[in-house]
């Protein structure tokens, strides 16, 4: 019996059928479907979405949805990436899954061609940016005069009212950290934007009591300008008592809209 979904993994130009080989997930073949100038990458599945309770697995299947895209941009240039388990099943068994596709590509070609022309060329960085707490109090400590002022004062204070002077002083030292981190957001901001076509700034995450993550960007960057974005960075990364973690490129998934596609509420 024909299964009757499309595992999509990305969108790109072209207007020949093409096997790229059982790369996909489970080693699944995949091919494209072309119509109307682009091609989805495909494999060919049930209707039912990827689930396990085994998180190496679900794992291993992302890792794999994120290689048939690498392999699909060598082979077939720049790729609209589609997020993991997007499937496309046919709902009359009259219409062929492969026509269900081709119907997808056709109504939203004119979206893809946008979409394709803002990323073309380009690819996403993950740029995240830490400080350490412990060095930058030692430094508020030392340059601040506010501060310098309160602890020659509690230096001559009973133990009983130094112990107040000391909250004192943490509270003074993490106002300024506060203060000095809004500074450097749109100071780095500032600097990492200058490479970019496009950032989306995302949520800040924990790290450890050794770091505090200060920026947590997705970047779009022209491949021409990785270089020097990577200078840029490189520079923050020697200041010190802060720390940069870069990572891509990836495909460009913070960039692309999430497309509409027809599957059943059950399925998603």
């Amino acid at each position: 019996m024909e299964n009757r979904g499309r595992y999509i993994y990305g969108v790109a130009a072209g207007v020949k059928a093409v096997s790229l080989g059982p790369i996909g997930i489970e080693g699944n073949e995949v091919y494209t479907i072309p119509c109307g100038g682009f091609c989805a990458v495909v494999h060919s599945c049930t209707a039912e979405p990827y689930q396990s309770g085994d998180e190496a697995t679900v794992k291993k299947w992302v890792r794999t949805h994120q290689g048939v895209l690498d392999e699909a941009k060598k082979a077939l240039g720049t790729v609209i990436p589609l997020g993991f388990d997007t499937i496309l099943q046919s709902k009359d068994e009259v219409i062929s899954p492969d026509q269900v596709v081709k119907d997808w590509l056709k109504g939203d070609h004119d979206r893809f061609q946008a979409v394709m022309e803002r990323i073309k060329g380009r690819d996403e960085y993950g740029v995240q940016i830490f400080y350490s707490p412990r060095l930058i109090a030692n430094q508020v400590s030392e340059e601040s005069l506010e501060i310098r002022k309160i602890r020659e004062e509690m230096a001559s204070k009973s133990p009983g009212t130094a112990y107040l002077y000391k909250q004192k002083v943490e509270r003074a030292v993490k106002a300024e950290i506060e203060r000095l981190a809004g500074e450097w957001f749109t100071d780095f901001y500032s600097r990492i934007k200058g490479h970019c076509d496009d950032i989306v700034v995302e949520k800040t995450k924990k790290a450890d009591r050794n770091r505090v993550m200060l920026l947590n960007l997705s970047c779009l960057v022209a491949r021409e300008k990785v270089s020097n974005l990577g200078v840029d960075l490189e520079k923050i990364n020697n200041t010190e008592g802060f720390s940069v973690h870069f990572s891509g490129p990836w495909p460009p998934y913070s960039f692309v809209a999430k497309p509409v596609v027809p599957v059943k509420e059950e399925s998603k």
